[in-house]
């Protein structure tokens, strides 16, 4: 007598998946390789490649799987997404915390500077960049990225796609510019990290930061792909939001420093 298994509830439980697993042995060798590396031991630049390219592997394969999870065999439910919308919160959350310590160790340093940088704050022989030269330019261009992005959402749950997929396209392009202008900065400054605490402070909180840019490109470029192949519906794209919730979080930190490091710390 056949017996019919009926799913009486709709969370998804996840099935077995060597990606966790792989992820950490990938984060275990990077940062041990990265470590060997700095310390000149024997095949520390190796086995730290190694640990990124394992886990760059497993990112792809991790999110290929959510993708067909969520796209192709309709796991993703209201309560799903529900969870995973509560999740990409607390991811941001965590984010948020990660740039408070960078702002902390600024503000500790510029509000009381202490004798052996000459109780001055920018330090003495540091020549800060002017905020309103490419500084300011960035801030313009982040500010139109989070309204085109803005834009492709709307379009995308109105069902405009081609709209959506412009939007798309001059996100991406104007978050290129944005990284672009930021490495001919950092080419340009005249002080680098190794210059006290200035200079750690400042390249340790930008460059995070470019390289938060940097991931969220790569995830807008990705709805772009998908949004192409029609993975979206008008009530079922997640992944984009969640691309976008990334995408405005980046241009509210910018904000924040530009106003302090850049404006106020560099006067």
């Amino acid at each position: 007598m056949s017996q019919t298994f009926v799913k009486k509830h709709p969370y998804h439980i996840v099935d077995q998946s060597p990606w966790p697993l792989l992820t950490s042995i990938g984060t275990l060798c990077s940062t041990f390789g990265g470590v060997m590396y700095f310390h000149s031991y024997p095949n520390g630049g190796f086995i730290a490649a190694l640990g990124v390219s394992t886990i760059l592997f497993s990112l792809y394969a991790w999110c290929r799987d959510i993708v067909r999870e969520g796209t192709y065999q309709g796991q993703h439910t209201a309560a799903v997404q529900n969870g995973l919308r509560i999740g990409m919160i607390l991811f941001i959350i965590s984010e948020v915390m990660f740039f408070v310590s960078f702002f902390w160790a600024f503000f500790h340093s510029s509000l009381s500077p202490t004798i052996e940088i000459g109780a001055v704050w920018p330090p003495q022989g540091i020549e800060t960049l002017n905020a309103w030269d490419v500084p300011f330019l960035n801030t313009v261009i982040l500010l139109m990225s989070g309204a085109t992005v803005t834009w492709s959402h709307h379009a995308m749950i109105h069902g405009n796609r081609t709209q959506s997929i412009l939007g798309l396209i001059f996100t991406i392009i104007l978050a290129v510019t944005f990284t672009g202008l930021q490495v001919m900065e950092y080419r340009e400054a005249s002080f680098s990290i190794a210059d006290g605490i200035y200079g750690s402070t400042f390249y340790m909180a930008t460059g995070f930061h470019g390289f938060h840019v940097i991931v969220g490109t790569c995830m807008l470029s990705v709805c772009l792909v998908r949004e192409y192949l029609y993975h979206f519906t008008t009530t079922h794209h997640f992944g984009f939001e969640a691309s976008a919730w990334y995408w405005h979080f980046v241009d509210v930190v910018w904000l924040f420093l530009f106003t302090t490091i850049y404006w106020w710390g560099g006067n």
